[in-house]
């Protein structure tokens, strides 16, 4: 039977994860993954960094700028618009994903409030610059580790460098309660300032926890290969016989960010899945590394890695991106494979100025403007970790790849 390898690598739930009852401290035991003290969990990666931006928005009123990469989620672009705040765009380092420093630099000023860099598909970025240019324009570093649960450098789990950090738990980043979104703080004074905004500004609203808790069983009956051709792939099929990208990588977000919180039940499916994820992510680790090593080997081919100037940087491995020579290599990949499920697709689709439903929360950028962070985004191509992508399908991959590049 024909099934749809998934984009990324996302930890399957059991049957037993789904029981009632059980330890539901689902922050107890992720601060006790992360080895922090302690751990706030929000409905949603994208609440999360609401929270954290209006908390630190109260600590300093006069500063309204927030500083991302020019090519990231558009979803953080959203957030930061949804708190009120002005989204000033960096670039990144040449075929990087490392905030380019002089670039930061340029940015960051006395009305700037935090600086985003961002640990995106798993790969550990270099957050030493961003911290040095931040704290000397007396900003916050919001370290955004949404897709990189689990990753390392230093000795310690991403997103402990920054003041802040947030982490995501939705669908294929890893563990999952369907939505769901984490957040921690160094400093104990900055940790009760972002739980008390999250009392102040997030209700109950039961419908939307019921609605999760019901996507969430939904993924957990789906997310098998029985269940993907129906559940990613025919809805993928669609949207590219439409010719719409965006839909297809999901990109299409609308600008309602919900606030809730998350109730008991998922929290202890959460507690019960997280005693599987290090060897999950272990076994990650080891089919990237076999699979890095062909893909590399592929004429024209750059295998993005865990920036060198990160120290002892270890990332998860959700999936493999990928550099082609050229957008034209790159999109004649895209036409002819992303729709075949062998786990070829795009991350996201566009430079964040690039996107025209979202120009009502991104500032303008002039065509000369942020050169790397859109060369990225035209070259750059997921391949996705999954266990499921089997051998001959990464052959069928591998062939796709060699074919483009020639």
């Amino acid at each position: 039977m024909r099934f749809d390898v998934p984009p990324t690598a996302g930890l399957p739930l059991l049957a037993a994860d789904l029981l009632p009852g059980g330890d539901g401290d689902l922050e107890a035991a992720l601060a006790r993954f992360l080895g922090v003290e302690r751990t706030q969990l929000e409905c949603s990666g994208t609440a999360a960094l609401v929270v954290a931006l209006t908390a630190l928005r109260r600590h300093a009123p006069g500063r309204t700028e927030v500083v991302v990469p020019g090519y990231t989620c558009p979803l953080v672009a959203l957030a930061v618009a949804h708190c009120g705040l002005q989204l000033r765009l960096c670039d990144l380092r040449p075929a990087s994903l490392d905030l380019c420093p002089e670039a930061l630099a340029a940015l960051c000023g006395p009305r700037t409030l935090a600086v985003l860099p961002t640990h995106l598909a798993g790969r550990v970025t270099d957050v030493g610059p961003a911290l040095a240019i931040a704290h000397a324009a007396g900003a916050w570093v919001i370290e955004d580790a949404a897709q990189a649960l689990g990753a390392r450098s230093g000795g310690r789990a991403v997103g402990l460098q920054g003041d802040i950090g947030f982490y995501s738990l939705a669908v294929g980043k890893g563990l999952t309660i369907f939505e769901g979104g984490v957040l921690v703080a160094r400093d104990p004074a900055l940790r009760d300032a972002c739980r008390a905004t999250s009392r102040a500004t997030v209700p109950a609203r039961p419908g939307w926890e019921l609605r999760r808790s019901v996507e969430l069983l939904g993924y957990a009956a789906l997310y098998r290969p029985a269940g993907l051709r129906w559940a990613y792939g025919a809805p993928l099929r669609r949207a590219l016989a439409r010719g719409d990208w965006v839909e297809a990588a999901g990109d299409d977000f609308g600008d309602r960010i919900p606030l809730h919180r998350p109730g008991r039940w998922r929290r202890a499916v959460g507690v019960r899945a997280l005693a599987r994820l290090p060897a999950f992510l272990a076994e990650g680790t080891a089919r990237a590394a076999a699979r890095r090593a062909r893909l590399a080997a592929l004429p024209g081919i750059t295998v993005l890695a865990d920036s060198s100037a990160a120290p002892d940087a270890q990332g998860t491995w959700p999936a493999i991106w990928l550099l082609l020579p050229t957008p034209a290599a790159r999109d004649a990949v895209v036409r002819r494979h992303w729709g075949a499920g062998c786990g070829l697709a795009l991350p996201f689709v566009h430079a964040l100025p690039d996107y025209p439903q979202y120009a009502h929360a991104v500032p303008r950028a002039g065509p000369q403007a942020l050169p790397h962070a859109r060369d990225l985004a035209a070259r750059v191509l997921s391949v996705s970790n999954s266990p499921w992508l089997d051998a001959a399908r990464f052959e069928q991959v591998l062939a796709a790849l060699a074919d483009a590049c020639r």
